[in-house]
Formats: structure tokens, C-alpha cells, sequence
């Protein structure tokens, strides 16, 4: 079972910036079987540069809710599973850091999509999520929104997951060659 999550922030930052808007796929490990994408209100200035790449902006999030507001359905949505992201440390982190202000202790078992990209597709110039989309005919609807690009992240795991299923099924029909 799987979570696979994509978060819009304020910034680089973990330990300064915050969440805007997070959206959690669940997967289990051949389809989506649920999801959720929110907005949410960082109790901060979204910075300019920002808002040009995502279009996320202060006016939006004023009403959202707060992060506290959702950690309840973040952890309903990801306890025992997988967490999975296009460069899972950077919203793992995010995502850690926002519990902890919270007094709360968030630790999941995490999943790269790049590096498991890196390791079962060789060969990309670029391991990006827009590029290895590109490359694979995988639409994203929404480009650094949460949900579009969870999908089109959800779309790729499933790609990677065929390609590792093949993998083992190669392994095992070589490994029954030597006996």
C-alpha cells in the first residue's frame, strides 16, 4: 500500500517554509484506490517567484485551512503505508517538519520516484518529473499543482512498478535457466 504525495511550498526550505497545498494518492500497487488535495493556509507570505511557478498566491489560501486543520487526514491517508514522491526527500522533510511544529513525531517508510526511475529507466537526460513525463507520454494536468502532479507522479509509479515486475520476472525465468 502507497501513498504517493506532492506538496506546493512557500520555498526551498523545510525548516522555514511551509506548506501551500498538498495532495495524498492512495495506491495499492495497481491502482488508485483514493485521494485528497487541498489548499492550505501557511500563516505566511507566499513569495512572489512562488506564486509565478505554481500561481498559488496569498489570496487564495486565505480561507484555506490551516495545517493543523488537515493533519488528522494526512495521517488517516498515509498511516501504514509507503510514502512515494518525485524527490521524496523534499516533501517527506516538508511534510516531517509541519508534525513537528505540531509536537507530533511523523515518520512513514519513504520511496523515491526519481531514483527508482533513475534505476529501472536508464538512459533520460533528465529524471525531472516534467521531463520523464515528457518522455513517457504521461499528460499532467495542472504542472506544479499538488494533485496534477501527484497524479502524473501516480501515473509513473505505476510505469516503474511494470518495469520492476518484468525485471523480477526476467530474473526469475534466468535464475530457473541454471538448474
Amino acid at each position: 500500500m502507497f501513498s504517493i504525495i506532492d506538496i506546493e511550498t512557500t520555498g526551498h526550505s523545510y525548516r522555514y517554509g511551509k506548506i501551500t497545498e498538498i495532495a495524498i494518492i492512495q495506491h495499492n500497487g495497481q491502482r488508485v484506490t483514493d485521494s485528497f488535495s487541498t489548499l492550505i493556509n501557511p500563516e505566511m507570505d507566499i513569495p512572489y517567484f512562488i506564486t509565478d511557478l505554481t500561481g498559488i498566491d496569498n489570496e487564495m489560501v486565505r480561507n484555506a485551512p490551516k495545517f493543523y486543520e488537515v493533519a488528522k487526514k494526512i495521517v488517516q491517508m498515509t498511516s501504514g503505508r509507503t510514502f512515494v514522491a518525485h524527490n521524496v526527500s523534499f516533501d517527506y522533510n516538508f511534510v516531517r517538519e509541519e508534525f513537528a511544529r505540531l509536537g507530533y513525531d511523523y515518520k512513514s517508510k519513504t520511496l523515491c520516484t526519481v531514483k527508482l526511475s533513475r534505476k529501472l529507466l536508464p538512459g533520460h537526460r533528465s529524471y525531472s518529473l516534467g521531463r520523464l513525463c515528457s518522455d513517457l507520454d504521461i499528460a499532467i494536468e495542472g504542472r506544479h499543482r499538488a494533485a496534477g502532479d501527484a497524479f502524473a507522479t501516480a501515473k509513473l509509479f505505476e510505469i516503474l512498478l511494470g518495469k520492476h515486475q518484468q525485471n523480477e520476472n526476467k530474473n526469475t525465468a534466468q535464475n530457473y535457466r541454471l538448474f
